[in-house]
């Protein structure tokens, strides 16, 4: 398996249609993207698999969805207002601004100048609310989803009945304002999170903390992932955060190197003791086992959507060799590919193109579906493979008599023969994760399953 650089996977997403840069026609503007037609599925399906694993398959989450503009204080709350910063130094002669850990030396890497004294730089978007601009319209954009979480705390114990440990999950956009963004999609100033606060029983945190470290390397490994791209990395005690019990991150292993994908923290009691403390609100829960009330420790699995795209994106690509060329082909988990199927009828000739879109248009009721009638059937393929479709459905004259259609496997490029009655079901059966049967030379064509 080739591992993708990052030229190579920008490239793939540019030409393809899964990721542009914002405002394109106007220059771009730095550090913001556009998800395509082929990249917002691909987004979409990451944050359905999330949260189908960690909302609809369980019965101990629910799901939240909360404001981006929270009030103020809340922020003051979680300590963002004084503690949620970097340090910055500026180019005396350029006049840029530096995070100090992106620097290797004393001088600025742009134009070699002499720097200022390292300085905190609040990382959140501040802005108004209301037609006056004064302090006490100030807001800001959330940094993080997770406060929305646990000022609810309250709102879902009393309205869901759940019992500790439960947990509650949330996708959703956040901002910062970076100082150094870049390698594409990984580092930028508006981002989406997934995140999952699980409450528990003080005395409990450490067994769930391990828990869902496992829980979340599994589930980047059942879509895909390869085990060895991904490394479990604890923080030391240096670096964690002040809320923070203990903390690791999730590794993978980018082509610009190991960096952080999703971040597991035990962020203890302070979260809720703050709010209770900031707001004149209990924010206790009655264990019914004691008939006391406690404050719940939290861990936090925390995970980046955007990261996760890319993730997904340079784990799939790979180059085969295929006679006299090279094979592009993302194989991206069925779960996770913009299209399921693509319908490429062999020719436009309009009896031919009728049924071609007869069929189209029933498959696309059951799946997100493609439909491509532009160049050689080969080239059609190689299209399809680079996007990550894992199945091609070939409408041919033959079809027009026997009433059967050829399905073409991305994975192994096998092919099968098979009634349009029973397309649905066959496609069905094999996104659901079986593959085609491998058939020995000179055997007849069969279902693989």
């Amino acid at each position: 398996m080739n591992k993708a650089s990052m030229e190579k996977i920008v490239s793939l997403c540019r030409r393809r249609g899964f990721i542009f840069p914002s405002s394109e026609i106007y220059g771009g503007l730095s550090s913001c993207w556009d998800y395509g037609p082929l990249g917002v599925e691909l987004k979409n399906n990451v944050k359905k698999a999330w949260w189908q694993a960690v909302v609809q398959q369980r019965d101990d989450i629910v799901g939240l969805d909360t404001s981006i503009f929270m009030h103020p204080r809340i922020w003051e709350a979680s300590g963002h207002l004084k503690g949620f910063s970097d340090p910055m130094v500026d180019c005396m002669k350029c006049k840029m601004r530096w995070r100090t850990d992106d620097l290797d030396g004393d001088v600025c890497p742009s134009c070699d100048g002499e720097l200022t004294e390292p300085r905190q730089f609040n990382l959140m978007f501040k802005t108004f609310m209301g037609p006056v601009e004064d302090e006490a319209s100030v807001v800001y954009l959330r940094p993080e989803t997770a406060q929305g979480i646990f000022v609810n705390f309250q709102n879902v114990v009393t309205t869901t009945r759940k019992k500790l440990p439960f947990g509650i999950a949330q996708i959703g956009k956040s901002f910062r304002n970076e100082i150094t963004t870049g390698n594409f999609i990984f580092r930028s100033r508006e981002f989406e999170q997934m995140e999952i606060e699980y409450f528990v029983k003080p005395g409990t945190d450490k067994e769930w903390f391990d828990y869902w470290l496992k829980e979340r390397m599994n589930w980047y490994i059942g879509l895909g992932i390869k085990e060895e791209n991904l490394k479990l990395r604890p923080h030391g005690d240096a670096e964690l955060a002040h809320y923070a019990r203990c903390c690791s991150d999730i590794n993978y292993n980018f082509p610009m190197g190991l960096a952080e994908l999703e971040g597991i923290a035990n962020r203890g009691d302070f979260d809720l003791v703050q709010h209770a403390k900031f707001s004149g609100k209990s924010l206790t829960y009655l264990d019914e086992d004691s008939k006391e009330h406690i404050v719940p420790y939290i861990i936090e699995p925390s995970a980046g959507v955007d990261r996760s795209v890319l993730a997904f994106l340079c784990d799939a690509y790979d180059e085969e060799p295929d006679k006299d060329e090279i094979r592009v082909v993302l194989h991206l988990h069925p779960a996770l590919a913009p299209y399921k199927a693509t319908v490429l009828p062999l020719s436009r000739k309009e009896h031919l193109a009728k049924v071609a879109k007869e069929i189209y248009a029933e498959v696309r009721q059951c799946w997100m579906t493609g439909y491509d009638d532009t160049q050689s059937i080969g080239g059609r393929y190689r299209r399809q493979d680079e996007i990550g479709t894992p199945y091609c459905i070939t409408v041919d004259f033959q079809s027009l008599d026997d009433k059967q259609v050829t399905i073409r496997e991305r994975d192994s490029m096998k092919q099968i023969r098979i009634p349009i009655s029973e397309l649905n079901s066959t496609l069905a059966a094999k996104l659901g994760g079986e593959s085609f049967e491998v058939l020995p030379p000179g055997g007849s064509h069969q279902m693989g399953f």
